[in-house]
């Protein structure tokens, strides 16, 4: 069976997708699948063993007939028996529906005139159980398990080399993900926690546990939040994971994650390491599982900065839930 998967959002998107691919490939073992992802997150299939081939959309751009007109000879072309949709808006119902595939799920609403298979969307439970759902469309019950993800080995040899560069291969360290996410900021999302705030928690850490090593995840963005961080904490370690499967390696080692809600933050849930997350106005009920390794810390405003350094750290000691 050659089956298809339309996945727009970000990696943390993708992530979250991940264990209805896994037990939709465990369900059919013998199909090929595929997925349509936006094209900042194609990277994020480097650590996902179900899926065959990545193409890229850009779903939230102004497309044009032409764009539209392409994509479906490209979904034509490949003669899918099968396709599960993340989207919601008619239009992609449409979309589906002129493809001629015979199997068509998604959720209830707009398009739902246009699927085979509509399923209820119940927004009000962990987001991966809720892509979970739509297993329901392909006659698929297994219960959902919650998230895994496949790290290639050279990744993980690659993230033990930059452990012993940096000295934290014996005595363990805190990884700190600082989410400066642009896309976030341009939406209007409040995801960045102040880097002052940062800077204290990272003092105390280093006060309190001097033989614990602090590295802070650089990622393409974060350039000035690194270089103010290393003004008040010079000896502060860094890495620069060049990709998903490394930054996933990184996090699998490291005694303590402590981020904003982000992707790495799903790759964390999905490697097992402890991890303290923090949530301005989205909603860790959401977008967390009920875990005893994960500790949500939710701004009762709505704004990161609300988020005290002293509420973290009380946390990071305390170790409560």
């Amino acid at each position: 069976m050659r089956i298809l998967a339309l996945v727009p959002g970000g990696i943390g998107d993708q992530i979250l997708f991940f264990p209805t691919l896994d037990d939709l490939k465990q369900s059919y073992p013998e199909s090929q699948i595929d997925v349509i992802v936006e094209p900042r997150s194609k990277g994020a299939y480097r650590v996902c063993k179900s899926v065959r081939d990545v193409l890229t959309y850009d779903f939230k751009d102004a497309n044009s007939l032409a764009d539209w007109g392409n994509l479906l000879g490209i979904m034509r072309d490949r003669e899918y028996e099968a396709v599960i949709s993340l989207g919601q808006r008619w239009t992609v119902g449409l979309l589906l529906w002129l493809t001629g595939i015979p199997k068509r799920v998604g959720y209830a609403g707009n398009g739902a005139i246009f699927l085979s298979d509509p399923i209820p969307l119940k927004t009000e439970q962990y987001a991966a159980q809720m892509y979970h759902d739509l297993l329901q469309g392909m006659d698929i019950t297994t219960p959902f398990k919650g998230i895994s993800i496949n790290v290639p080995k050279t990744d993980i040899d690659e993230a033990e080399a930059e452990q012993q560069r940096l000295e934290v291969a014996e005595s363990g360290y805190i990884l700190i993900h600082g989410g400066s996410s642009q896309l976030a900021q341009i939406k209007g999302i409040d995801k960045i926690y102040p880097t002052n705030y940062w800077q204290e928690i990272i003092s105390e850490l280093q006060q309190k546990q001097p033989n614990l090593p602090v590295v802070i995840v650089k990622g393409p963005e974060d350039a000035p939040w690194v270089n103010q961080i290393k003004e008040s904490s010079p000896d502060i370690k860094v890495v620069t994971p060049r990709d998903v499967g490394k930054l996933a390696a990184m996090i699998a080692g490291a005694n303590l994650m402590i981020c904003t809600d982000s992707a790495p933050m799903h790759l964390a849930v999905a490697v097992g390491t402890y991890t303290i997350a923090l949530f301005g106005p989205t909603e860790p009920e959401k977008l967390l599982p009920k875990s005893d390794r994960v500790v949500a810390i939710k701004s009762s405003t709505g704004k990161m900065a609300d988020i005290s350094p002293q509420e973290v750290l009380q946390k990071i000691w305390g170790g409560e839930s």
